[in-house]
């Protein structure tokens, strides 16, 4: 049997120790679990468990409170065979906490599987991770390190589990997602609309403003260029119908057809009024698909509880109640209204410096930039409606704040109104205005 060094004595590369040490292996390092579960006295200990997500392939790293390797970074599969791997490596769900990044669409299968078995699991911001790395003055990149990266995150800074969200949350999350998608396709083929209206026949949009309309694609369907318009009657362009119901008109007609005779536009190739009718066709058929698509996310928001009573709020309609749902889940689980406000990111960023300060505090970049777009016109609407809102919006603007100023401030004030909806799960009730409720 080989005794331990005594204390003062060399180690095996010839640096003296102070204290004495138990006799390890070769390499000095005590053995490590690699493809195997973990011994039976390991498992009272917290695990903390770091998976390192991709489209194919996860690594998967176990550490415990010590930040000693429990599980070295280990490869698994996106698949049955794969998850049934990484269950083996796991075991009981018992004192373990799970991390993984929000990386895509890849984690979603994984997270709900987790949480079906009962594991704790945490989702991380990857920008916090990319930031705790940072402070590691980390000079390699692989993703066996960024798995050993999460679970020692995991182990020091002990992030809350995340909530598996529920099926209506889910389905509305879903479907705001496609209608963005939509909405982003309508843009772009109407870009490309302009694009050809402006050499095919730029009058056009003199007479007829928003190309976007049934009455512009409608039009432009069957007369693409200005050199169409000059081989159709008055009367045939007067009784076109744009909607079903509606018709061109006299007026109209005449005015597209006296332009199309001296429009500048050149270019009147196939080409182009090919392209100008797929365009039409195009934004006739995404339309209808959003005016769909909104019916349906207005019935599954009928399912969902705390969706239903955000729409009590003056200024949230059905669709911006969605979007609240998808992007936030349920504004309760915020610790408070003040931390749901620096989520979306509607909060001053304050720049101090020994003794300067900013005279003048801009939104912080962090923050959820979308999501407050989707509030800007929402907040438009409150500010007139809302008498609560608009007492609040008119004694900033009094005080000498900014317009724009004071809409940030108001969608402070209706994020604070979401959250508390969220929290008491009761209708929102609309407090007067002072001057309203002195007469």
């Amino acid at each position: 049997m080989r005794l331990a060094p005594s204390p003062g004595a060399q180690d095996s590369d010839g640096i003296p120790r102070r204290t004495q040490r138990p006799r390890m292996n070769k390499r000095e390092r005590e053995h490590r679990l690699r493809g195997s579960r973990l011994a039976p006295s390991e498992r009272s200990a917290m695990r903390f468990v770091g998976i390192d997500i991709a489209s194919e392939t996860h690594v998967v790293a176990v550490v415990d409170e010590t930040d000693a390797v429990l599980v070295r970074p280990t490869k698994f599969t996106e698949d049955a065979p794969g998850y049934d791997r990484l269950f083996g490596l796991l075991g009981t769900p018992a004192d373990t906490l799970v991390a993984l990044e929000a990386t895509g669409h890849y984690w979603k299968n994984l997270f709900a599987v987790l949480v079906t078995r009962g594991f704790a699991v945490a989702l991380l911001n990857p920008l916090r991770t990319r930031r705790f790395a940072d402070e590691e003055l980390a000079r390699t990149k692989t993703d066996a390190i960024d798995a050993r990266g999460i679970a020692r995150f995991a182990a020091q800074k002990r992030p809350a589990p995340t909530r598996l969200p529920d099926r209506a949350t889910e389905e509305l999350r879903e479907l705001v997602r496609l209608r963005d998608r939509l909405v982003q396709d309508f843009g772009d083929r109407l870009r490309q609309l302009h694009r050809l209206v402006d050499l095919g026949f730029p009058e056009f949009t003199r007479h007829v403003k928003s190309l976007d309309s049934e009455l512009a694609t409608a039009i432009l369907h069957d007369y693409p260029t200005a050199a169409a318009f000059r081989n159709v009657s008055a009367r045939r362009l007067a009784g076109l119908r744009y909607d079903g119901r509606h018709k061109v008109g006299d007026d109209l007609a005449r005015a597209l057809l006296a332009a199309a005779t001296r429009s500048v536009g050149q270019h009147h190739g196939a080409a182009y009024r090919l392209q100008v009718r797929y365009a039409c066709e195009d934004l006739d058929l995404l339309r209808r698909r959003l005016r769909t698509l909104e019916r349906d996310i207005e019935r599954t928001l009928d399912d969902h509880e705390i969706g239903t009573l955000l729409t009590t709020i003056e200024g949230i309609g059905p669709q911006t109640a969605a979007r609240l749902i998808a992007e936030l889940g349920n504004p309760a689980e915020f610790r408070s209204a003040a931390a749901l406000a620096s989520y979306v990111g509607v909060i001053p960023a304050i720049r101090q410096s020994g003794t300067w300060t900013s005279s003048r505090a801009g939104l912080h970049p962090l923050g959820h930039a979308a999501l407050r777009a989707a509030l800007w016109m929402p907040v438009l609407t409150a500010v007139r409606k809302n008498p609560w809102l608009r007492a609040y919006y008119q004694r900033l603007t009094a005080r000498g704040k900014l317009p724009k100023v004071a809409l940030i401030a108001a969608m402070r004030k209706l994020l604070i109104a979401v959250y508390t909806v969220a929290k008491t799960r009761r209708p929102f009730v609309s407090q007067r205005a002072p001057q309203e409720a002195r007469a």
